[in-house]
C-alpha cells in the first residue's frame, strides 16, 4: 500500500462478486463492540464526507478481513460446524491482543486504518486458516499477500485525484487502542457493497492476554504459504 496513490479507482468496475443470493463465508474481526474504534472511524469518515465517489463502510460492519473461507454453497453445514469448532480449539491458545489504530493507509481502491504493531495478529490468521483447511480441505484465501490487517473507512467508486483525499485525512489520526478477543464467521450474500451480511458464529480467544509487540506463540506459520 505504498507509495501513495496519485489517482483513485473504482473498486467494483472489474471486481468479481457473488451472484445475487449466493453467499461467501469470511473470517472477520468485527468492531461493533469497540466504541473507541467506532469513534475514530466516524471521525475519519466525517473528514472524507465532502468527497463524492467514496462508499463508507457502515459502522455496524466495521471489520478486519482475515480469511475468505469459501462459498457457502460449497461448504456443508457439518464442515462449517467442524471449522468453527477447530477454530475455537486453536484460538484457545491465543490470548486477547491489544492493537493500536491511527495510521492511515491509502490504496487506489480504498482508504483504511492500519494496525500496529506489525505481525501481532498473525496467530489469528494462522488459526482460522488451519481450521478451515482441516474442516474443508481448503485453507481459504487471503485477499492480499502479504496479509496487512486493516479496517476500511471508505471504498473508492470513481476515478479522481488522490491528493485532495490524502490532504483532507492525512497520514495519522489520533491513536486508539483496542483489545481484540474474538473473530466471527460471517456470510456475505450477493455484491459486497450491499452489506447483506449475517454473523454465523463467534469464536473467542484464550484467556491469557498477549500485549502489544508479542507476536510469538503462533499455531502455525503463514509465511511462505499462499492462500
Amino acid at each position: 500500500m505504498s507509495p501513495l496513490p496519485t489517482q483513485m479507482a473504482d473498486r467494483w468496475v472489474c471486481r468479481s462478486e457473488p451472484e445475487p443470493g449466493r453467499g461467501r463465508l469470511y473470517w472477520h474481526i468485527l468492531f461493533r463492540d469497540h466504541p473507541q474504534v467506532q469513534e475514530l472511524a466516524a471521525a475519519g469518515q466525517r473528514r472524507l464526507s465532502r468527497f463524492a465517489g467514496l462508499h463508507f463502510t457502515p459502522r455496524q460492519w466495521l471489520h478486519m478481513t482475515t480469511l475468505v473461507a469459501g462459498f457457502a454453497d460449497e461448504i456443508s453445514a457439518a464442515e462449517m460446524g467442524d471449522m468453527v469448532a477447530r477454530a475455537r480449539d486453536l484460538l484457545s491458545a491465543v490470548g486477547p491482543v491489544t492493537v493500536s489504530f491511527g495510521k492511515v493507509l491509502y490504496h487506489p481502491q480504498a482508504v483504511m486504518l492500519g494496525v500496529r504493531p506489525d505481525g501481532v495478529l498473525d496467530p489469528v490468521l494462522d488459526a482460522v486458516r488451519a481450521a478451515t483447511r482441516l474442516a474443508t480441505g481448503s485453507e481459504g484465501t487471503v485477499e492480499h499477500l502479504p496479509w496487512t490487517p486493516h479496517l476500511t473507512l471508505a471504498y473508492s467508486t470513481s476515478v479522481q485525484p488522490a491528493r485532495p483525499i490524502i490532504a483532507a485525512l492525512g497520514r495519522e489520526l489520533p491513536a486508539r487502542e483496542a483489545t481484540i478477543d474474538r473473530i466471527s464467521l460471517v456470510s456475505q450474500v450477493g455484491p459486497e457493497r450491499l452489506w447483506n451480511w449475517r454473523r454465523i458464529a463467534e469464536v473467542s480467544f484464550g484467556a491469557a492476554p498477549r500485549r502489544m509487540g508479542d507476536a510469538k506463540g503462533t499455531p502455525g506459520s503463514r509465511r511462505g504459504t499462499r492462500g
